[in-house]
């Protein structure tokens, strides 16, 4: 069910971003956070809850054995990507 849910949300925001790399361009996806105060805030929003998930990753990958690097540096890159592929490719331990 977990992995479902990962992969139907990788699909549908991958989709999402792709439209948006279509319609608006690379430059144009990131010139639009400084269009308003509204925008820089969610840009801030997003930039915080990924260093938090970044910090999480490290501590879960150290704590599994598992090298990090590879996924906070995709998180810096490719945004909510590096977590979502992260989750995906991760061993329960539940």
């Amino acid at each position: 069910m977990k992995q479902t849910l990962l992969i139907a949300t990788l699909l549908g925001f991958g989709a999402l971003t792709g439209i948006a790399v279509w319609n608006e361009g690379v430059v144009g996806v990131f010139s639009s956070i400084t269009r308003s105060y509204g925008s820089m805030q969610i840009f801030a929003d997003l930039a915080i809850a990924l260093v938090l998930v970044m910090i999480w990753m490290w501590r879960d990958a150290k704590n599994s054995g598992r090298n990090a690097w590879p996924w906070l540096v995709l998180t810096l890159v490719a945004g909510s990507f590096g977590p979502l592929l992260y989750l995906l490719t991760r061993k329960n331990s539940e």
